[in-house]
């Protein structure tokens, strides 16, 4: 008599699932702290001119963007074919750039006002005026931390 038994059938045994709902809830907050999500809905055309040699931001948290461009497709019924300036969500006219930065600065620490960088995301074949108008604007509130974006490429083309 032998102890051991052999198995007669060959079947295999079902997989557990036990653990499925734990990697699946751990798939989940992964994804939604990894995530980000959009800040603003562009309202404007915004074609960045090209640039050979760029450097990158890297403590976007200290950025505020200002676009400037024609009003897209969509909006061009409602806001006419002439350049705009957006700041956040809103379509606002030069005058309110005074405010938008001051209510950014308001928003966040003191320590980090210093580090507060205007981004400028000009289309390209906007009016050189209204970029010195927005200038002139953030030189009334003393932001004199200005950076135009661009996107890679070789500007000759």
């Amino acid at each position: 008599m032998s102890k051991f038994k052999k198995k007669k059938s060959g079947k295999l045994p079902e997989i557990s699932t036990a653990s499925l709902p734990d990697i699946v809830f751990m798939l989940l907050f992964f994804f939604m702290t990894a995530t980000t999500m959009k800040d603003s809905e562009l309202k404007i055309e915004n074609k960045l001119p090209k640039a050979n040699q760029t450097a990158k931001l890297h403590k976007k948290q200290y950025v505020m963007y200002i676009y400037a461009g024609k009003p897209s497709e969509r909006y061009r019924n409602s806001l006419g074919g002439s350049d705009r300036v957006q700041m956040a969500d809103k379509i606002a006219p030069v005058s309110e750039v005074r405010n938008f930065v001051i209510n950014e600065r308001a928003s966040r620490n003191s320590e980090d006002e210093k580090y507060l960088t205007a981004s400028l995301k000009i289309d390209k074949n906007v009016k050189m005026g209204l970029v010195q108008d927005i200038k002139q604007e953030l030189r009334k509130v003393d932001q004199l931390k200005v950076n135009y974006t661009t996107s890679q490429g070789n500007p000759v083309e």
